[in-house]
């Protein structure tokens, strides 16, 4: 920082405000120095997207094993978890949940891995809401 030699250039360089990137442009009246106005912006959060995870039909997996799935890794109660089997065996797909992008593919890889560990052939995949 500058040293200041006298009380004249104190009281002048407390006075002088910063110059703004258009104050150049600006005529000031003749009454009083420029002024701007600072304003925050404040950014928008983007909300993440959501996945669907699904689980289709087959002809070869137990539905006590995807009603099994559905609470292991889903936290579904025996209900729900019923309702949502049923559903996969009479129209072939149904919802198991929505997430994150992350979330969701843990959950698919989970129930894939699952179903091969238990030697049954169980889809599980995710689509973008």
């Amino acid at each position: 920082m500058p040293q200041l030699s006298s009380i004249t250039e104190l009281s002048t360089a407390a006075v002088s405000a910063p110059l703004m990137s258009n104050d150049e442009n600006r005529s000031g009246s003749p009454t009083g120095p420029n002024t701007s106005v600072i304003t925050k912006v404040k950014p928008k959060t983007k909300r993440p997207n959501l996945y669907r995870v699904l689980i289709l039909n087959d002809d070869y997996t137990p539905m006590e094993f995807v009603v099994h799935v559905l609470e292991k890794f889903f936290q579904k109660d025996v209900e729900a978890a019923t309702k949502i089997m049923l559903h996969v065996h009479h129209h072939g797909i149904g919802e198991c949940g929505v997430f994150t992008y992350e979330i969701a593919e843990t959950k698919v890889t989970q129930v894939m891995d699952f179903a091969r560990k238990h030697q049954h052939p169980l889809q599980c995949v995710m689509e973008k809401k």
